[in-house]
């Protein structure tokens, strides 16, 4: 699957709590999808800071999304249900964009783990990372 062809349909499988917060599909980088939520009063906590579960909600869509992509890649359609994300604030997001990416470290027949970093102006300083543990079932089942 060619990287815009996944760009589309990575955007157009955004859940709308996503789409709510404004998180869209800024670009392919390795594979995988880098997510963006502008600032606006949708996602503000207090003033001119992004609230924590925005933040939150950020890293988990860009966690999935990182999942759906490795999945297409090998042509599986799976339903994805969350074990456990653990979410860790390392400062706060200020009122600029906000940026995500997942990187799946591992994908198994069941299960996969992905580490996700959210940053703003300089991806070597992340405002918040997460891991997340998904269950993979079958797409019929």
């Amino acid at each position: 699957m060619s990287d815009a062809a996944l760009l589309a349909a990575l955007e157009r499988d955004l859940p709308a709590y996503a789409r709510s917060l404004g998180i869209a599909i800024d670009s392919i980088e390795g594979g995988s999808p880098v997510l963006v939520v502008p600032f606006g009063e949708i996602v503000e906590g207090r003033p001119t800071v992004f609230h924590g579960g925005a933040t939150s909600g950020l890293l988990e869509n860009a966690g999935y999304a990182a999942l759906r992509a490795a999945l297409a890649r090998e042509g599986r359609q799976q339903r994805l249900k969350p074990i456990n994300v653990t979410v860790q604030f390392l400062s706060a997001a200020k009122s600029r964009a906000t940026y995500a990416r997942g990187r799946v470290l591992r994908l198994g027949r069941r299960n996969a783990h992905i580490e996700v970093e959210a940053w703003q102006d300089d991806r070597a300083r992340p405002v918040a990372t997460a891991v997340m543990n998904v269950l993979m079932a079958p797409a019929d089942a």
